[in-house]
Protein backbone atom coordinates (compact mmCIF):
# COMPACT_ATOMS: atom_id res chain seq x y z
CA UNK A 1 0.00 0.00 0.00
CA UNK A 2 1.65 3.47 -0.95
CA UNK A 3 0.55 6.72 0.57
CA UNK A 4 1.85 10.20 1.15
CA UNK A 5 1.66 12.53 4.29
CA UNK A 6 1.60 16.17 4.98
CA UNK A 7 2.17 18.06 7.75
CA UNK A 8 0.10 21.46 8.71
CA UNK A 9 -0.34 23.45 11.61
CA UNK A 10 -2.42 26.63 12.33
CA UNK A 11 -0.92 28.71 9.91
CA UNK A 12 -0.19 26.95 7.12
CA UNK A 13 0.08 23.72 5.73
CA UNK A 14 3.52 21.68 4.86
CA UNK A 15 4.64 20.48 1.77
CA UNK A 16 3.78 16.53 1.23
CA UNK A 17 6.29 13.84 2.16
CA UNK A 18 8.08 11.00 -0.16
CA UNK A 19 6.17 8.44 -0.79
CA UNK A 20 5.66 5.54 1.95
CA UNK A 21 5.08 2.06 1.39
CA UNK A 22 2.93 0.04 4.08
CA UNK A 23 2.88 -3.67 3.77
CA UNK A 24 0.98 -6.06 6.13
CA UNK A 25 2.75 -9.36 7.16
CA UNK A 26 3.06 -12.13 4.81
CA UNK A 27 1.07 -14.98 5.67
CA UNK A 28 4.17 -17.69 5.49
CA UNK A 29 3.72 -21.56 5.80
CA UNK A 30 4.97 -24.92 4.92
CA UNK A 31 3.43 -28.19 3.88
CA UNK A 32 3.16 -30.99 7.07
CA UNK A 33 4.81 -33.82 5.28
CA UNK A 34 4.61 -36.01 8.38
CA UNK A 35 0.93 -36.02 7.90
CA UNK A 36 0.44 -36.14 4.03
CA UNK A 37 -0.25 -39.27 2.00
CA UNK A 38 2.18 -41.91 1.58
CA UNK A 39 1.92 -41.25 -2.18
CA UNK A 40 2.43 -37.61 -1.55
CA UNK A 41 6.31 -36.85 -2.41
CA UNK A 42 6.75 -33.61 -0.36
CA UNK A 43 9.54 -31.27 -1.04
CA UNK A 44 9.61 -27.84 0.85
CA UNK A 45 6.68 -26.26 -0.97
CA UNK A 46 6.74 -28.82 -3.96
CA UNK A 47 4.62 -32.05 -3.97
CA UNK A 48 4.04 -35.26 -6.66
CA UNK A 49 2.49 -38.31 -7.06
CA UNK A 50 4.82 -41.43 -6.33
CA UNK A 51 2.88 -44.18 -7.11
CA UNK A 52 5.15 -46.53 -4.85
CA UNK A 53 5.31 -44.17 -2.15
CA UNK A 54 2.98 -46.49 0.02
CA UNK A 55 5.10 -49.16 -1.06
CA UNK A 56 8.21 -48.36 -0.33
CA UNK A 57 7.22 -47.81 2.91
CA UNK A 58 5.42 -50.56 3.62
CA UNK A 59 8.62 -53.05 2.40
CA UNK A 60 10.63 -50.71 4.76
CA UNK A 61 8.70 -51.20 7.63
CA UNK A 62 8.47 -55.05 6.99
CA UNK A 63 12.16 -55.12 6.55
CA UNK A 64 12.53 -53.16 9.91
CA UNK A 65 10.19 -55.56 11.70
CA UNK A 66 11.99 -58.82 10.42
CA UNK A 67 9.03 -59.63 8.11
CA UNK A 68 11.39 -59.34 4.79
CA UNK A 69 14.38 -61.03 5.88
CA UNK A 70 15.29 -64.32 6.10
CA UNK A 71 15.39 -66.23 9.99
CA UNK A 72 18.92 -65.40 11.94
CA UNK A 73 20.64 -65.22 15.30
CA UNK A 74 20.59 -61.51 14.78
CA UNK A 75 16.85 -61.05 13.38
CA UNK A 76 15.59 -63.42 15.32
CA UNK A 77 12.12 -62.79 17.15
CA UNK A 78 13.98 -62.58 20.68
CA UNK A 79 16.54 -60.66 19.69
CA UNK A 80 13.81 -57.74 18.02
CA UNK A 81 11.83 -57.48 21.19
CA UNK A 82 12.14 -54.16 22.56
CA UNK A 83 12.50 -52.79 25.77
CA UNK A 84 9.43 -50.89 26.91
CA UNK A 85 11.75 -47.98 28.53
CA UNK A 86 12.95 -47.83 24.14
CA UNK A 87 9.87 -47.85 22.67
CA UNK A 88 9.29 -44.79 20.30
CA UNK A 89 6.91 -42.38 21.09
CA UNK A 90 4.10 -41.46 19.40
CA UNK A 91 3.99 -39.13 16.77
CA UNK A 92 2.02 -36.10 18.11
CA UNK A 93 -0.62 -34.20 15.84
CA UNK A 94 -2.89 -35.77 13.85
CA UNK A 95 -2.79 -39.20 11.76
CA UNK A 96 -1.24 -39.63 8.17
CA UNK A 97 -3.93 -39.20 5.03
CA UNK A 98 -4.57 -42.52 3.88
CA UNK A 99 -6.62 -44.71 1.23
CA UNK A 100 -8.04 -42.03 -1.54
CA UNK A 101 -7.37 -38.99 0.41
CA UNK A 102 -4.61 -37.52 -1.04
CA UNK A 103 -3.85 -34.92 0.84
CA UNK A 104 -1.52 -32.85 2.13
CA UNK A 105 -2.14 -29.58 4.83
CA UNK A 106 0.01 -26.63 5.78
CA UNK A 107 1.56 -26.00 9.07
CA UNK A 108 0.47 -22.84 9.95
CA UNK A 109 -3.28 -22.35 11.69
CA UNK A 110 -5.15 -19.37 10.39
CA UNK A 111 -7.34 -18.18 13.29
CA UNK A 112 -7.70 -14.15 12.73
CA UNK A 113 -7.00 -11.52 9.71
CA UNK A 114 -6.74 -12.10 5.70
CA UNK A 115 -4.16 -14.02 3.61
CA UNK A 116 -3.09 -14.89 0.61
CA UNK A 117 -1.67 -17.73 -1.42
CA UNK A 118 -0.91 -19.03 -4.90
CA UNK A 119 -0.24 -22.61 -5.74
CA UNK A 120 0.68 -23.49 -9.65
CA UNK A 121 -0.60 -27.56 -10.89
CA UNK A 122 0.59 -29.53 -13.32
CA UNK A 123 -2.22 -29.47 -16.38
CA UNK A 124 -1.70 -33.66 -17.12
CA UNK A 125 -3.02 -33.83 -13.05
CA UNK A 126 -5.85 -36.49 -13.45
CA UNK A 127 -7.25 -35.07 -9.79
CA UNK A 128 -6.48 -31.79 -8.20
CA UNK A 129 -7.34 -29.67 -5.24
CA UNK A 130 -6.94 -26.66 -3.31
CA UNK A 131 -8.94 -24.78 -0.60
CA UNK A 132 -8.62 -25.26 3.26
CA UNK A 133 -9.50 -27.20 6.01
CA UNK A 134 -10.00 -28.33 9.67
CA UNK A 135 -7.32 -29.66 11.59
CA UNK A 136 -9.84 -32.13 12.70
CA UNK A 137 -10.24 -33.46 8.58
CA UNK A 138 -10.35 -36.99 9.64
CA UNK A 139 -7.31 -39.38 7.99
CA UNK A 140 -10.41 -40.69 5.46
CA UNK A 141 -11.98 -37.76 4.15
CA UNK A 142 -11.62 -36.44 0.95
CA UNK A 143 -11.37 -32.05 0.59
CA UNK A 144 -14.84 -31.01 -0.29
CA UNK A 145 -17.03 -33.95 0.94
CA UNK A 146 -17.05 -33.27 4.44
CA UNK A 147 -18.09 -30.04 6.43
CA UNK A 148 -15.01 -29.57 7.74
CA UNK A 149 -13.03 -28.93 4.46
CA UNK A 150 -13.73 -26.22 1.61
CA UNK A 151 -12.37 -26.14 -2.04
CA UNK A 152 -11.82 -25.96 -5.24
CA UNK A 153 -11.56 -29.86 -7.40
CA UNK A 154 -10.15 -29.91 -10.86
CA UNK A 155 -11.05 -33.62 -12.71
CA UNK A 156 -9.02 -34.49 -15.41
CA UNK A 157 -9.99 -38.25 -15.39
CA UNK A 158 -12.45 -39.61 -17.54
CA UNK A 159 -14.67 -36.52 -17.68
CA UNK A 160 -13.40 -32.58 -16.94
CA UNK A 161 -14.74 -30.78 -14.81
CA UNK A 162 -13.46 -27.78 -12.56
CA UNK A 163 -16.35 -27.19 -9.32
CA UNK A 164 -16.63 -25.92 -6.21
CA UNK A 165 -17.09 -28.48 -3.39
CA UNK A 166 -18.17 -28.19 0.32
CA UNK A 167 -19.85 -31.14 2.72
CA UNK A 168 -20.44 -32.84 -0.41
CA UNK A 169 -22.05 -30.50 -2.59
CA UNK A 170 -20.97 -29.47 -5.71
CA UNK A 171 -21.04 -26.47 -7.91
CA UNK A 172 -19.84 -26.50 -11.51
CA UNK A 173 -17.93 -23.38 -12.49
CA UNK A 174 -18.01 -21.78 -16.10
CA UNK A 175 -14.45 -20.01 -16.22
CA UNK A 176 -11.32 -20.78 -18.18
CA UNK A 177 -9.35 -23.27 -15.01
CA UNK A 178 -6.20 -20.94 -14.92
CA UNK A 179 -2.59 -22.50 -14.40
CA UNK A 180 -1.65 -20.55 -10.87
CA UNK A 181 -4.47 -20.08 -8.70
CA UNK A 182 -4.97 -17.49 -6.05
CA UNK A 183 -6.45 -18.07 -2.76
CA UNK A 184 -7.61 -15.54 0.06
CA UNK A 185 -8.87 -16.49 3.41
CA UNK A 186 -10.69 -13.77 5.87
CA UNK A 187 -10.86 -15.72 8.58
CA UNK A 188 -13.39 -13.39 10.66
CA UNK A 189 -16.15 -11.98 7.87
CA UNK A 190 -15.57 -15.86 6.62
CA UNK A 191 -14.49 -15.26 2.73
CA UNK A 192 -12.73 -18.05 1.32
CA UNK A 193 -11.98 -16.72 -2.22
CA UNK A 194 -10.27 -17.90 -5.21
CA UNK A 195 -8.76 -15.84 -8.19
CA UNK A 196 -7.39 -16.58 -11.29
CA UNK A 197 -3.55 -15.44 -10.07
CA UNK A 198 -2.57 -13.55 -13.43
CA UNK A 199 -5.61 -11.49 -14.29
CA UNK A 200 -6.83 -11.55 -10.76
CA UNK A 201 -10.56 -12.59 -12.03
CA UNK A 202 -12.48 -14.26 -9.24
CA UNK A 203 -13.27 -18.05 -9.50
CA UNK A 204 -15.56 -18.90 -6.27
CA UNK A 205 -16.37 -17.52 -3.26
CA UNK A 206 -17.49 -19.26 -0.41
CA UNK A 207 -18.96 -17.86 2.21
CA UNK A 208 -18.51 -19.53 5.71
CA UNK A 209 -18.52 -19.43 9.56
CA UNK A 210 -15.26 -20.97 10.64
CA UNK A 211 -15.93 -22.60 13.81
CA UNK A 212 -12.30 -23.82 14.44
CA UNK A 213 -8.65 -22.50 13.20
CA UNK A 214 -8.23 -23.62 9.08
CA UNK A 215 -5.34 -24.71 7.12
CA UNK A 216 -4.54 -24.59 3.77
CA UNK A 217 -4.99 -27.58 2.05
CA UNK A 218 -4.31 -29.28 -1.69
CA UNK A 219 -4.78 -32.78 -2.96
CA UNK A 220 -3.30 -34.24 -5.93
CA UNK A 221 -3.82 -37.55 -7.98
CA UNK A 222 -1.47 -38.59 -10.87
CA UNK A 223 0.11 -35.10 -10.79
CA UNK A 224 2.42 -32.57 -8.94
CA UNK A 225 1.65 -29.10 -7.74
CA UNK A 226 4.11 -26.15 -6.08
CA UNK A 227 2.78 -23.56 -3.40
CA UNK A 228 3.99 -19.44 -3.22
CA UNK A 229 3.39 -18.45 0.62
CA UNK A 230 4.88 -15.46 1.91
CA UNK A 231 2.62 -13.42 -0.52
CA UNK A 232 1.37 -10.03 0.69
CA UNK A 233 -2.67 -9.63 -0.45
CA UNK A 234 -2.80 -8.11 -3.71
CA UNK A 235 -4.28 -4.91 -3.85
CA UNK A 236 -6.70 -5.91 -6.98
CA UNK A 237 -8.34 -8.54 -4.52
CA UNK A 238 -8.49 -6.43 -1.52
CA UNK A 239 -10.78 -4.02 -3.15
CA UNK A 240 -12.72 -6.94 -5.36
CA UNK A 241 -13.10 -8.72 -1.47
CA UNK A 242 -14.49 -5.11 -0.33
CA UNK A 243 -16.81 -4.73 -3.47
CA UNK A 244 -17.43 -8.66 -2.45
CA UNK A 245 -18.90 -8.41 0.67
CA UNK A 246 -21.07 -5.47 0.02
CA UNK A 247 -23.28 -7.52 -2.05
CA UNK A 248 -24.16 -10.82 -2.01
CA UNK A 249 -23.45 -13.42 -4.72
CA UNK A 250 -24.48 -16.79 -5.95
CA UNK A 251 -21.08 -17.89 -5.95
CA UNK A 252 -21.71 -18.61 -2.19
CA UNK A 253 -24.35 -20.80 -2.15
CA UNK A 254 -22.19 -23.69 -0.99
CA UNK A 255 -21.29 -22.09 2.37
Amino acid sequence: MNFRVKACNKAVAGEFSEPVTLETRAFMFRLDSATSHQNLKVENLSVEWDAMGGKVQDIKAREKDGKGRTASPVNSPARSIQSPKRMPTGRGGRDRFTAESYTVLGDTLIDAGDHYWEVRYDRDSKAFAVGVAYRSLGKFDQLGKTPSSWCLHLNNWLQVSFTAKHNNKAKILDVVVPDIIGVYCNFHEGFLSFYNAKTKQLLHTFRARFTQPVLPAFMVWCGSFHVYSGLQVPSAVRCLQKRNSATSSSTTSLS
